[in-house]
């Protein structure tokens, strides 16, 4: 499949479309099927490529590259078996999802498209030898590195006890464990939940989650309170709708504090001191301030130190001694925003780059992008927002196309709905 057959396909999928545009026509999006793998090479590789990291953009440039990529051979490295979407996580926190609807296994990636997947630990990755060693001693050579390590967390003072305060920001046991704590507060307790400063992972998530978190409250302990303590100045993303949730529909539940910068916790008298003061709780959700995961720590200089700079042409790193690691997801420092969509599009135009590179090409020089999302602002109504990136040459970077940038007036029960159709589709045009 070319680069233009992928904009029809995805298109077509409602993974490049605006949201206005895929709202209308959801059952063509539901009905959409993954494009046929290539056949596997009677010759030897042409190439080699080491993806490290399993998540949407692990698995999407995994995938795509056996599709669009003569003859290259690929190895996914991933800690664990199966992925647990962070999409729609927030959503087992009101019982509506179980943490099995949001496991994904890597079956497909083998199976129709020749991925060899090996469950494992990176510890080291050789950028200049191109080479990778695991826990276990062994060690992987290729042509080039994908890096999809996702996010860490930077370290809260006085967080001696991360079950006593989970973040919940990466889906699996403190998703659950959240869950209960929440379930188990008393009918008039008080919650805290905590948003970091900007760039983090999924920016309307946090917001989206304190909706549904109120909305609960609302029904099940009337007269408990969620207090949010808000790093940034003001809502990062989608300001008039999660105005009017906090301010009006859950303003008896929510109380906003922006400007709440976590200095440090005490989990033993469940205590978050912040810069707007001090406050106790009986569930404290702490999500920390982010940055890119561990293993491309010495790459990450963007941001403060946080993020990996990266050519968004083909998502190679600017570190001159390390040409040949791509960095893509949570971890790359781009304009676009750390979500799981942007995940599976930043891996595409990578995949793109690389099948160009190994056929002796260059990247496209003016790739295209698309941000969509849904935010949940009560159990069972959403919101959503729609971006289309296109390369600046000027700038070297991916830019809004202004005339693309929309999001939905309010919210309602249909676009819930659809919410399901579209992370269906993103699922299995990565995964499936």
């Amino acid at each position: 499949m070319d680069r233009r057959q992928f904009v029809r396909s995805a298109a077509s999928a409602g993974l490049l479309l605006p949201a206005g545009l895929v709202l209308a026509d959801s059952k063509k999006a539901a009905k959409v099927t993954p494009p046929s793998p290539s056949p596997a090479p009677a010759a030897a590789a042409k190439a080699r490529v080491i993806v490290i990291g399993g998540g949407m953009a692990g698995a999407t440039v995994a995938k795509y590259l056996r599709l669009w990529g003569d003859a290259v051979e690929v190895t996914l490295i991933e800690r664990y078996p199966r992925y647990l979407s962070n999409i729609m996580s927030s959503l087992v926190l009101t019982g509506q999802r179980t943490m099995s609807s949001l496991s994904f296994d890597y079956a497909a990636l083998q199976s129709r498209y020749g991925v060899k997947l090996v469950v494992g630990e990176v510890v080291a990755v050789d950028p200049v030898r191109v080479q990778v060693r695991l826990a276990n001693g062994s060690t992987l050579s290729a042509d080039r590195i994908v890096m999809a390590p996702g996010i860490g967390f930077d370290a809260v003072p006085g967080l001696d006890d991360v079950n006593r305060m989970p973040h919940a920001w990466q889906a699996g046991a403190q998703t659950t464990l959240l869950a209960s704590q929440l379930a188990a507060m008393p009918s008039n307790g008080v919650a805290v939940l905590t948003i970091p400063k900007a760039p983090y992972r999924c920016p309307p998530g946090p917001y989206e989650r304190a909706c549904l978190i109120a909305d609960g409250l609302k029904v099940n302990k009337p007269r408990a309170k969620l207090i949010v303590l808000d790093a940034n100045p003001d809502f990062v993303t989608e300001i008039d709708n999660f105005s009017k949730a906090f301010y009006g529909l859950h303003a008896k539940a929510i109380e906003y504090r922006p400007n709440s910068v976590i200095s440090s916790v005490d989990t033993r008298q469940m205590v978050v001191y912040a810069s707007t003061g001090a406050v106790q709780a009986n569930v404290v959700n702490l999500i920390p301030q982010q940055r890119a995961g561990a293993l491309v720590a010495g790459l990450a200089t963007a941001n403060g130190g946080r993020f990996v700079p990266v050519d968004v042409l083909s998502y190679a790193c600017l570190d001159p001694a390390a040409t040949r690691v791509h960095v893509i997801g949570d971890a790359a420092a781009t304009t676009q925003p750390k979500a799981g969509h942007i995940a599976n599009q930043e891996a595409k135009v990578c995949a793109d780059a690389l099948a160009r590179i190994f056929g002796g090409g260059q990247p496209d020089p003016a790739p295209v992008t698309n941000s969509a999302c849904y935010s949940t602002i009560t159990r069972s109504q959403a919101s959503w927002l729609t971006a289309v990136f296109q390369y600046d040459p000027v700038s070297k970077s991916m830019k809004p196309v202004p005339a693309s940038v929309a999001a939905s007036v309010g919210w309602q029960a249909d676009n819930f709905d659809q919410m399901n159709t579209w992370f269906k589709a993103l699922m299995a045009d990565s995964f499936a």
